[in-house]
């Protein structure tokens, strides 16, 4: 009797109900994205358990390991950055954080072709323009910073800290974080609208006005350096796209007060936050002269920032030092920060090389790698500003823009081998 091929057997099995499977469970992501981070991470974990039942099953080619060597030598430089500190099980603890960075292994090799790759940029949009909405209802039904300590009721919730916009997330420097970025990734779609869903351009500005009322001037800078890219990138389009985001910022400064305000306070001396901030840089600075080599491990800044605290600091205990290339430095040392900064300089790279070979005609591929571009770069740039790194929600999708154009990529090397 001839022994059955158990992949072989499974294959009828596995056509039925895979694709289904994944179409749920990326959705669920988009939807933990924008809601909750546990739905997020709970998505991505049966994804990458679907990742392993479809290559059994034969469903999927070999799985692709994007940018392998940065990945591998941050992670592992890491790990030894925690082992040689101080607190070395609490700091290999703090590495759990490293786990994320699997996100982008799983949806590089999920979101196995363009169209796919498209649709689930349009169900993050989505998705967070209803999170965006949220936030400025949530502003604009703030009845003043006295209901902070209203936390009961759903609307108790809702309405805490409400003064600044921050939507179903914790706190508005990760609304401003998110927003920022995928704003930045469909600001090239702009330029082709009639090739998107009627509901694009209104969602654009309805995110626009949410990342205005998170009022985080971080943010702010790093979506108008990744719009200059994006922007530049588009050629010709980009001086209508041009006039039309000038339009709008206008609009916002004009219609917000409170905006136009605080972007006075951009750089300003007498604001307290840029001086605490300044504060942080100069600390951060001191503690990466210290440990230049190894760092003082990950998730060890909070024990050492009081003594280190210049006496001007507005607070004298942190855990982060608002900067992300500056707490990569000072936790993993300059070895830790070249790793870090070798992987965005390869996604770059290996992006720009795949929007040059793209022909001039493919403008929806174009826009979403130009879009995946320049909204890393608005990552970077807000990163300055703010550990966006280790903001959990930011990264997670950030590194869902960066797998787009991985699907690209996939797709023209299978188009390759078949020819």
């Amino acid at each position: 009797m001839r022994a059955v091929d158990p992949v072989a057997a499974a294959a009828p099995w596995a056509a039925e109900w895979l694709p289904a499977a994944r179409t749920a469970l990326l959705v669920a992501l988009v939807l933990g994205l924008a809601l909750s981070i546990t739905l997020s991470q709970l998505a991505l974990v049966a994804l990458a358990a679907w990742l392993l039942i479809a290559r059994w099953t034969g469903r999927l080619p070999a799985l692709e390991f994007p940018l392998p060597g940065p990945l591998t030598m941050f992670v592992v430089w890491s790990v030894i950055a925690a082992l040689a500190s101080a607190r070395p099980l609490d700091s290999v603890v703090a590495c759990k954080h490293l786990l994320n960075l699997g996100a982008l292994v799983v949806l590089v090799n999920a979101l196995s072709d363009t169209a796919l790759a498209r649709r689930f940029a349009t169900w993050l949009v989505a998705a967070l323009t209803v999170t965006a909405l949220l936030g400025v209802v949530q502003v604009a039904m703030c009845p003043g910073p006295e209901v902070t300590a209203r936390t009961g009721t759903l609307v108790g919730w809702f309405l805490r800290k409400c003064v600044r916009a921050r939507g179903p997330y914790s706190i508005y420097m990760t609304l401003a974080g998110v927003l920022a970025i995928v704003l930045t990734l469909t600001l090239p779609w702009l330029a082709r609208l009639r090739a998107r869903p009627w509901w694009v351009g209104p969602a654009w500005i309805v995110m626009s006005a949410g990342l205005a009322l998170t009022y985080v001037r971080g943010a702010w800078l790093g979506f108008v350096t990744g719009a200059l890219v994006a922007v530049t990138g588009l050629g010709r389009r980009g001086i209508a796209v041009a006039v039309m985001l000038a339009l709008l910022v206008a609009a916002l400064l004009l219609g917000l007060p409170g905006v136009s305000t605080r972007v006075h306070t951009i750089g300003s001396a007498a604001d307290d936050t840029t001086r605490d901030r300044l504060a942080m840089l100069q600390a951060g600075r001191r503690l990466a002269i210290q440990h230049p080599l190894i760092g003082v491990g990950p998730g060890q800044v909070k024990y050492l920032y009081p003594s280190v605290a210049p006496p001007e600091a507005m607070r004298h205990s942190t855990s982060h030092l608002h900067n992300t290339p500056l707490q990569i430095a000072v936790e993993r040392g300059l070895l830790g920060l070249a790793a870090w900064l070798w992987i965005f300089v390869a996604f770059l790279v290996r992006g720009t090389a795949l929007l040059r070979r793209l022909p001039s005609a493919a403008l929806g591929d174009r826009a979403l790698v130009l879009g995946a571009l320049a909204a890393v770069v608005t990552f970077l740039v807000a990163g300055l500003f703010e550990y966006n790194f280790g903001d959990t929600e930011v990264l997670l999708v950030a590194l869902a823009v960066m797998a787009l154009p991985f699907a690209l990529t996939r797709q023209g090397g299978r188009a390759e081998a078949a020819g």
